[in-house]
């Protein structure tokens, strides 16, 4: 059953999949026995499919909560339970290793979850890196299409290990920085914590410019300049012939400390600020034309294994020993105008009463004082003092 406010239509579980919609989200309501019904509440994009798989169900009562008129409805979604990640089987057995063992040193360090932001400008290829990663194709990819309007959250589960990554949708929008994306993404994170950003870029793009900046600038007004602490940039369309007169190595480079100079300077970071912790920067190369090495796995041309190694770059960065990033109601909304300089009223008003405010009540009193009476003033005078 749809639920629109307190307009509910027949829906059945088999048009899932093929409902398209211009609302965001919606409840549903779909039975799972003659006497048990589950809810859930699904979130839809404007336009295409919607898969089965992104529709997370949860307990009746935590759902839609409405109020006695109905004119109000708040929505209480709990984290959606990871799915059992069996997208890493599809890696070789090589990589799959790899990428257990270094779960497992995080898993040692205490450390059970991890959630990945995925942040940059459209068509950099920040989807398909989800999908890489996962071993899944969990996100739409489609290069005559336009990327979704809103995030993407997709967990999953590995012995006792939960892994979110957050893709979300391009920072740029008719040549400025997308503000209304930038607070769609930051609503969506509410109560989230970021362990990893990763900025994506294309190797292959020749040059940084002022929008680069800007796009730095607005993420770290957002989150903060602590994310950078946590963050990695990664370059995709990494299987490339460099321009001529340059090796691959020294392409990639050039290509890196140009893209580091621009984070530093729209994160306004000091070089010695993160002396101790560079932000590090990882290939990638997600198209099927990659090459492999005897063992199965996908290569960059230098020979890297570059999935164990991005995933391995990620696990440095968590246990570099900085904080990760709680995304709260004052992170988002920033601070409050009424409350800034709040602790200085009281030394105002002081300082307003005693050089302000006395002097003026003296200078009266002075002026008073030697002010000339009037005859007829000074005759009532005479006269009061001569009657008493």
């Amino acid at each position: 059953m749809y639920s629109r406010g307190v307009e509910t239509v027949p829906f059945h579980e088999k048009n899932i999949q093929n409902e398209n919609t211009r609302a965001f989200y919606r409840s549903v309501v779909v039975p799972k026995s003659r006497h048990v019904i589950r809810t859930g509440i699904i979130e839809i994009r404007d336009t295409g499919t919607l898969s089965f798989s992104q529709i997370h169900f949860f307990p009746n009562n935590d759902s839609i909560l409405n109020d006695s008129k109905g004119e109000n409805q708040t929505r209480r979604m709990a984290s959606p339970q990871a799915r059992e990640w069996i997208g890493i089987q599809q890696f070789p057995a090589a990589t799959q290793t790899k990428l257990l063992e270094l779960l497992g040193k995080l898993k040692q360090e205490d450390v059970n979850s991890l959630t990945i932001l995925v942040m940059g400008k459209g068509g950099v290829g920040k989807s398909s890196t989800v999908n890489s990663l996962v071993g899944e194709r969990v996100v739409a990819v489609n290069a005559f299409q336009s990327e979704g309007s809103r995030p993407v959250m997709v967990s999953r589960s590995r012995a006792g290990f939960t892994l979110n990554i957050i893709d979300t949708p391009g920072l740029i929008e008719g040549g400025y920085v997308n503000d209304q994306a930038l607070e769609i993404i930051k609503r969506f994170l509410l109560n989230k914590t970021i362990d990893v950003l990763l900025y994506v870029d294309r190797l292959d793009a020749y040059r940084v410019d002022n929008l680069d900046r800007q796009i730095i600038k607005a993420i770290t007004d957002s989150f903060g300049k602590g994310i950078w602490r946590r963050s990695l940039v990664v370059l995709t369309h990494a299987q490339l012939s460099p321009p001529d007169g340059l090796n691959y190595d020294d392409f990639f480079s050039r290509r890196s400390e140009s893209l580091l100079k621009v984070v530093r300077l729209g994160a306004r970071i000091r070089k010695q600020e993160f002396q101790d912790s560079g932000i590090p920067v990882v290939l990638v190369e997600n198209s099927g034309r990659c090459n492999t090495n005897d063992s199965g796995e996908k290569i960059l041309p230098n020979g890297t294994a570059w999935i164990p190694d991005l995933v391995k770059t990620i696990t440095d960065v968590v246990s570099n020993g900085s904080k990760a990033i709680l995304v709260d109601k004052k992170l988002i909304e920033g601070p409050n105008p009424n409350e800034r300089h709040k602790f200085m009223i009281p030394l105002i008003l002081a300082f307003q009463y005693f050089f302000v405010v006395k002097p003026i009540q003296k200078a009266i009193k002075d002026d008073a004082k030697k002010e000339n009476k009037p005859l007829w003033e000074l005759r009532d005078m005479g006269l009061a003092n001569r009657k008493f």
